[in-house]
């Protein structure tokens, strides 16, 4: 059984005639008859971000339907509610979450104070995010955080001090990086991993690296089926933050992951930034209203219009080398995608044997499509360990094939796999929770979300010196 003492408790249970006493400040846990069974109670705070529902788009066994809200009053909250209500509504496999909302300009101190959760889900306004996540660890609470965990250098700081508190309090620390569960990302990274196929990742050069990833994105578009209203702030670099900070954290992490994950990153001596630039989107007052609903820009914003045009700096490009290795990262953002696409990856992994690209342009109908670009397209041994690498692949994705195109090959992938955007935070809440089981975040994941901050900061420093 277990018995609750704040954010601490205490489990029993008997195994060979023994009673053990169990005691931990982590997550709720209780073992019986020799499985273990996971017990989280969510807190959202101030859910300004759309990525706050999405966590709540599934039901998990670990997780009680009570979720616990504290926010200020006003449309964000509002929009959040009716996410969640939506999900809870729909036809198909309805969720059942029950919200029990608390209001008030005190949110934050209510939530510390009464701590009716384990888990505190942060999706929202960036200026804030970092102080959030720094008293919540310090109250001894698990977070779960939405990207960008700090939008500047101070923030980053501010950062290591919390996963150190983090590792005092016995809580967990971790960021929502929907894009690892990407099928085409996935698979980009199993390829790698095959040597007669893709041969060792290249070093590069600063004007040919070996690793690009580049993402366009929108400030106008839909959110589970429906036009998604931001808020003002959102356009507001100190509060949302600068685009080489916010979407260049997935494209970061990815690189990270894809080709390091069997490395340990040290920040300090494995990253070095070499050059950083920064440029504007241009929204006009219409666009504005599309997109937010105000008739005219806050007192917050005048500072980046210029001829009732708003100056968004949410595009930029980072040159750097990660354990020796060249990478670049670049972000662009338009107002709205054209009729029936969508924001959109590429990305390239350069081998000694072949280039693993990923492209996502009009001749692939928008869709994300991997290819396989090699030296040795009419070499027959080539070919025989490709086909070798491909049904090992298939072993854990089945139905992969191959088909011939310009130049190399394009791996078809079941549509099964397709799965959506939406559908990845599930993923990374189920990551979470075997963190939340094992008591503990891995070395490799800290170092590396630690080195992902510390990268896109030093950016941004780079760029604002120009």
């Amino acid at each position: 059984m277990s018995m609750f003492s704040g954010n601490h408790f205490k489990i029993k249970y008997k195994q060979a005639g023994i009673c053990l006493l169990l005691v931990t400040a982590m997550s709720c846990q209780q073992k019986t008859s020799g499985s273990d069974e996971l017990k989280i109670s969510l807190l959202t705070l101030d859910p300004g971000h759309f990525h706050a529902a999405l966590i709540q788009k599934s039901m998990y066994k670990e997780i009680s339907p009570v979720v616990h809200v504290y926010a200020p009053e006003g449309p964000e909250l509002e929009a959040h509610l009716k996410l969640i209500e939506k999900y809870n509504s729909r036809a198909e496999d309805p969720t059942k979450w029950q919200e029990v909302v608390y209001k008030g300009e005190d949110y934050l101190h209510k939530m510390l104070e009464e701590k009716k959760g384990n888990v505190v889900i942060l999706a929202g306004n960036n200026q804030r995010k970092t102080e959030y996540i720094q008293k919540s660890i310090d109250a001894g609470i698990n977070v779960l955080a939405d990207k960008p965990m700090v939008i500047d250098g101070k923030g980053f700081e501010q950062l290591e001090k919390s996963f150190e508190s983090a590792q005092k309090n016995k809580v967990i620390l971790y960021d929502i990086m929907t894009e690892r569960y990407e099928i085409t990302n996935m698979l980009q990274k199993e390829f790698s991993l095959q040597q007669d196929v893709f041969g060792t990742l290249e070093k590069g050069t600063a004007e040919k690296p070996a690793i690009t990833k580049e993402s366009v994105h929108h400030f106008f578009k839909n959110v589970s089926g429906a036009p998604l209203i931001r808020p003002q702030w959102y356009f507001d670099v100190d509060q949302e933050g600068n685009g080489l900070v916010d979407v260049t954290t997935h494209l970061v992490d990815m690189i990270q992951w894809e080709c390091f994950s069997d490395q340990q990153i040290d920040y300090k001596k494995d990253v070095n930034m070499l050059s950083a630039k920064r440029w504007t989107t241009q929204i006009t007052p219409s666009q504005f209203k599309k997109s937010t609903g105000a008739g005219s820009y806050p007192a917050f914003l005048k500072k980046d219009v210029k001829d009732s045009l708003l100056n968004v700096y949410s595009n930029g490009e980072m040159n750097y080398t990660l354990k020796g290795v060249h990478a670049r990262v670049s972000v662009i953002w338009n107002f709205e995608a054209p009729e029936g696409t969508g924001d959109t990856h590429y990305s390239v992994m350069h081998g000694t044997r072949a280039s693993l690209i990923i492209k996502q342009g009009p001749e692939q109908q928008y869709k994300p499509t991997l290819y396989i670009e090699s030296q040795k397209v009419d070499d027959k041994d080539y070919a025989a360990a490709l086909k070798q690498s491909v049904e090992k692949i298939a072993k854990t994705y089945p139905g992969l094939e191959l088909k011939a195109y310009k130049g190399g090959w394009e791996v078809v992938i079941p549509e099964k796999y397709k799965v959506g955007h939406e559908a990845h935070f599930a993923e990374v809440a189920k990551k979470y929770l075997g963190f939340l089981k094992e008591g503990r975040l891995p070395e490799w994941e800290k170092a590396a979300l630690l080195s992902k901050y510390y990268t896109t900061t030093k950016a941004l420093e780079f760029a604002v010196k120009k």
